[in-house]
């Protein structure tokens, strides 16, 4: 493979982040491959061969091609992900685990559409954003606008439910709309909207109200709804500074709730300490850093939009799942990019860097 041009720290940051996330799924799926499948590492291939392997070849292929010929079919691919949000509410296509139904099945191969639509809302978003970049400080030609088109995109995961992901869409949004010049009060404006409507959505919802009460009160209920986040951080004050040891976690025999999924960090710090989290950490430091500094040197609009977006969405999401996990915030239920199990997540991911590094090719 040849990544001649291309930004050579932050593919290396990528692969590593990849890897990563592999040799923890290794050791923290064990328990749950064996119990439901009969075997230690079912979770594992099935990450590398629909996940990793797949994300990997794109990334190669799209990062040689040159990113601006997604603004041409930016409106198609946002197309095909909003008609495939909706295909999860068909019976026989769609399917749902634990009350969401967020995934398709066809031919025996499923994937959950909400993580293609994080990529193809940021490429349509920075397309629109481009073309409509002499109104950014026009209220009724932009903003209103805007906020149309994310509600578009707000209420089929509204109807899943899958309000984390969400929310990583209106943030990622915002942060665009910001980079496109717009009026600071627009974006408070926007902020104060995007407060206001979370509110409702807890209020509406009792299982996100037990998570606020549980995050304001982690002593409530600790074999109830208090059970994930008390288990979570269990584990990483189990790791200490070196942890446990690789493979020697306790939790995920059956203690503490997706231990590949949405807590595996907790996992990474009961078995790797804090000196593991920290170099977690520091990877995405320098992915962030690498990101904005693609979009600053990008030669266009729609570039450096896109650039912004990518690197907004994986770094506060990363951010997002280490912060509820360490009871900063409330409880998600949003993954860690690279990371926690899922090959939908893992491929869009890689893709996702597959075009930032498409965009670092062509940088001033």
């Amino acid at each position: 493979m040849k990544f001649y041009g291309c930004d050579k720290t932050l593919l290396i940051t990528v692969l590593l982040l990849s890897i990563f996330g592999l040799i923890i799924i290794s050791s923290a799926s064990v328990v749950m491959s064996y119990n439901n499948f009969g075997y230690n590492h079912y979770y594992l291939f099935h990450q590398f061969l629909y996940g990793f392997l797949p994300g990997i070849i794109l990334l190669f292929f799209i990062q040689k091609t040159d990113y601006r010929l997604f603004k041409k079919h930016a409106l198609f691919f946002l197309i095909i992900t909003l008609i495939l949000l909706l295909v999860v509410f068909i019976p026989g296509l769609g399917f749902g685990l634990k009350g969401a139904n967020r995934w398709i099945d066809i031919a025996g191969i499923s994937f959950q559409p909400s993580e293609f639509i994080k990529l193809t809302f940021i490429l349509y978003l920075a397309a629109w954003l481009e073309k409509n970049k002499k109104n950014a400080k026009d209220f009724s030609n932009l903003l209103i606008p805007f906020i149309v088109v994310v509600l578009i995109i707000a209420i089929p995961l509204i109807m899943q439910p899958d309000v984390g992901t969400l929310s990583i869409i209106v943030l990622t949004a915002v942060i665009m709309y910001f980079a496109s010049g717009t009026k600071i009060s627009h974006i408070f404006a926007l902020v104060a909207g995007g407060l206001a409507g979370l509110f409702l959505l807890v209020q509406i919802a009792p299982y996100r109200m037990n998570r606020f009460m549980v995050f304001m009160h982690p002593e409530i209920d600790p074999q109830g709804i208090g059970y994930q986040i008390n288990q979570a951080l269990l584990a990483l004050g189990s790791g200490g500074i070196l942890g446990l040891g690789f493979g020697r976690s306790r939790q995920k025999f059956n203690y503490l709730p997706e231990p590949i999924g949405d807590s595996i960090f907790a996992i990474t710090g009961e078995e790797l300490g804090i000196i593991g989290l920290f170099i977690l950490m520091a990877l995405f430091f320098i992915f962030a850093l690498k990101g904005f500094k693609i979009a600053s040197k990008a030669p266009d609009n729609f570039g450096k939009f896109v650039a912004v977006g990518i690197t907004s969405w994986i770094t506060f999401q990363a951010l997002i799942n280490m912060a509820a996990i360490t009871s900063l915030i409330p409880l998600t239920g949003i993954p860690l990019p690279f990371i926690s199990y899922g090959g939908s997540a893992l491929i869009t991911s890689l893709v996702g860097a597959g075009v930032l590094l498409s965009i670092s090719r062509r940088g001033k």
